[in-house]
């Protein structure tokens, strides 16, 4: 029995094949080789059209297919990850009404603060875990009064990954997961907020029927199946957003463990078994892979949506020609500390941990006599490795007390200055381990599918690769992010 697991992520949409009893990767690849564009036609806005992830969904299957490593017939249950907190819209023929407003849009962020004011904090944070914020309630709620004509026409709402399950199964379902992550949930009644459904007057018939997040989610349609080569005894076993899932492929499901995670964006993600919230809403806390009723598991998330996008931006308008391989040697010509050129990444929308505040992205110190490719080039990667240590001590002060964080040797964290920076910086170790969003996606079917008899046994075979300590330059490490921070406070 094979797994499959596709991860639709803002860049490229990533596939996994997996040997269910082995759990090896016969194969692994993406779709398209250049990165997909966020459409961004105002400041704040961005988003991407649900149909070409689907073009790339299949696109990517068909590759995979066509190496010929293995029978595509043997595919038996395929899992999904999908960027979080995007809202998908369908009309009464679940047709694409609009793009999707996708994750890094904050342009509902001031209708969401309203909301909080007017169902009151205590109480929403008590029941949602958060703030409705610039999440997916809020961003249906900005389309109810931007676009009133396209409203009126909506007869379904969904996540991203609702989508594209729906579309391999016809079937419409959701998951409490991707429920909480869009803040429509309700922790303490156990059901989607009402109080939420009534402020905003959303009718709850726009919602997909509920099932696990491991659960049949519909068998692919014959016609799907036809045109991809899988067998229509396929079925959709599992979906989650990228985030829960990312924590699942690193073996991060129990309370205390934490994942991080360095693509488009920064993420530091852990576990809780308490209803956990941050007062200030820098941090987010949504239901876990593993939630249940009976079993809470909470993943207490902080997101930094600058981090991969400004290494990709550094590479596309000044290193056109070069890899991101080269960018990591340009940096270890550098000194720790980049000869004082400090940066900030936050030019990819308005960040949670600023209470939703846009200040752009920006060097500081920039001395045109001192500061050539190599210290740009490490700059970067002590930017977004600063920020993320600042998120981390956010999240520290939410309870999430991290001893050792597990990540993904990928995107970011193949560059070692990055990965030694964050190390150098908070003081914790870092375990990279072989695995990917696609692998956990496909660990996630074969959990769903029952092949194993639990998520404990689905992810017990993850291989760490390498583990990372502070090492001798620890306090010049610490030295030069304390003086990133002093110049943060002055952009706050």
């Amino acid at each position: 029995m094979l797994l499959c697991g596709i991860d639709v992520g803002t860049s490229s949409i990533k596939l996994s094949v997996v040997n269910a009893s082995t759990k090896k990767i016969i194969h692994t690849c993406s779709f398209p080789e250049n990165e997909n564009e966020i459409i961004s036609v105002s400041p704040g806005f961005a988003e991407q059209n649900p149909e070409h992830w689907w073009y790339c969904v299949k696109q990517v299957i068909k590759m995979a297919n066509a190496t010929q490593k293995y029978n595509p017939l043997d595919i038996l249950a395929i899992g999904i990850s999908y960027q979080m907190h995007g809202l998908v819209i369908l009309d009464k023929d679940k047709q694409v009404l609009r793009p999707s407003i996708i994750w890094c849009d904050s342009r509902a962020s001031s209708i969401g603060d309203h909301a909080f004011e007017i169902l009151g904090k205590e109480k929403t944070l008590n029941n949602l875990l958060n703030s409705p914020g610039n999440f997916t309630a809020s961003k249906l709620a900005w389309v109810k009064e931007h676009e009133p004509h396209i409203y009126e026409q909506i007869n379904h709402v969904l996540l991203p990954g609702d989508y594209i399950s729906y579309k391999f199964t016809q079937e419409l379902t959701t998951t409490i997961s991707a429920l909480s992550e869009g803040i429509f949930w309700d922790f303490q009644n156990n059901e989607i907020s009402k109080d939420l459904l009534a402020y905003y007057k959303f009718d709850i018939s726009l919602f997909p029927e509920i099932r696990q997040v491991f659960e049949n989610h519909g068998q692919i349609s014959e016609e799907i199946a036809a045109e991809l080569g899988l067998s229509p005894k396929v079925y959709i076993s599992y979906k989650a957003g990228d985030q829960p899932n990312n924590a699942l492929s690193l073996g991060v499901v129990e309370p205390g463990e934490i994942a991080t995670t360095a693509g488009t964006s920064g993420v530091i993600y852990g576990i809780s078994s308490e209803l956990k919230y941050d007062p200030n809403c820098r941090v987010n806390s949504f239901a876990h892979v593993n939630y249940s009723k009976e079993l809470r598991r909470i993943g207490v998330l902080m997101c930094i949506n600058g981090t991969g996008i400004l290494n990709r931006w550094l590479k596309d308008n000044f290193f056109p020609n070069h890899s991101y391989s080269d960018l990591n040697n340009f940096a270890s010509n550098s000194n720790i500390g980049s000869n004082g050129l400090l940066c900030f990444p936050y030019g990819n929308g308005a960040e949670r941990i600023f209470n939703n505040k846009m200040i752009g992205g920006s060097f500081r110190n920039l001395d045109f006599n001192r500061h050539q490719r190599n210290e740009i080039s490490r700059s970067v990667q002590e930017g977004i490795a600063f920020s993320m240590v600042y998120g981390l001590e956010l999240l520290s002060s939410s309870g999430i007390i991290p001893q050792k964080i597990k990540a993904g040797f990928s995107n970011m964290y193949l560059s070692s200055i990055f990965s030694s920076t964050i190390v150098n910086a908070s003081n914790v170790p870092i375990q990279l381990l072989d695995s990917d969003g696609a692998y956990g996606a496909a660990l996630g079917a074969g959990i769903g599918a029952k092949y194993y008899n639990s998520v404990q046994e689905g992810i017990n075979s993850i291989k760490v690769l390498s583990e990372i300590l502070p090492d001798q330059n620890k306090n010049k490490t610490v030295e030069y992010y304390e003086k990133w921070k002093i110049e943060l406070s002055k952009m706050l």
